[in-house]
């Protein structure tokens, strides 16, 4: 069975929570989408019992730093695994063009030359692009381009072990070139970065996101199962699981699942 364990729920100004990332597991291999903005990263996948010897493939979605500032974390983690002989096979990231260039750049500005050396060596970039084909762990990934309003960003469409469809649909709103990799998804990860209800306070259409009410009803329109809540503002945690839900309800009548920080969603 597959497992989404999200490592952080939060948008790219949070400091109640860390960013949005998650890993979906297969087994004993962990698939790490995005990392976030920091080393927190590291303290999180600690926290969640996920050993960094145990993560093979990374997909990052696009170039914000709260999505790919954490990557040079893992590389200097996994390649300190590597030197000390406690990691085995090659760690994969699977990201479009501008964002490798741009994590060369800065693992060759932050990091030292022991961990960038194995960069193209046991550290492989491999490029994605619209439509294209993935197959990790026991998932079968499609890959496509959200269509983002601000820069090159990709999401996924994955067919999981037992059949079922998840599809994650990166952190800006629906585009309905996109519909047919999200129709009828048993799982639809949506960014919902507040409530309709606070929209005048959090402006979220000034940043390119969505609200709850949005998301649910796209949801609803693409006819899915369930659909998952994240990339939020962190102002209110302590109730945002049960506001959300709550808001959400009204648009869309199957199951709103809005995570914690380190909460694991059985698939």
């Amino acid at each position: 069975m597959n497992e989404i364990t999200m490592l952080g729920t939060g948008a790219a100004m949070v400091t109640k929570c860390y960013n949005t990332c998650f890993t979906i597991s297969s087994k004993d291999e962990y698939f790490l989408v995005d990392t976030g903005g920091g080393n927190m990263i590291l303290s999180n996948l600690e926290k969640a019992d996920i050993p960094i010897n145990k993560i093979h493939n990374v997909f990052i979605s696009h170039s914000h730093n709260d999505h790919i500032t954490g990557i040079v974390w893992i590389i200097r983690a996994v390649a300190q695994q590597i030197i000390n002989g406690n990691y085995h096979g090659k760690l994969y990231i699977y990201c479009h063009k501008d964002v490798i260039d741009i994590i060369r750049t800065i693992s060759n500005l932050l990091l030292q030359k022991k961990f960038v050396d194995h960069i193209d060596k046991d550290i492989i970039f491999i490029e994605i692009y619209d439509k294209c084909i993935l197959d990790i762990l026991d998932m079968h990934l499609q890959c496509f381009d959200i269509r983002s309003t601000k820069l090159l960003q990709f999401g996924f469409t994955a067919k999981l072990s037992d059949g079922k469809k998840l599809t994650f649909l990166g952190d800006e709103p629906f585009n309905e070139s996109v519909f047919d990799y999200a129709n009828k998804s048993n799982y639809l990860m949506h960014e919902a970065f507040c409530l309709y209800s606070q929209r005048e306070k959090f402006n979220p259409y000034e940043k390119h996101h969505s609200t709850v009410k949005d998301a649910c009803e796209n949801a609803s329109k693409l006819q899915v199962e369930n659909v998952i809540l994240f990339h939020t503002e962190d102002k209110n945690l302590s109730k945002r699981k049960e506001l959300y839900s709550e808001e959400g309800q009204e648009y869309f009548k199957g199951k709103i699942i809005v995570p914690n920080d380190l909460e694991v969603i059985e698939l």
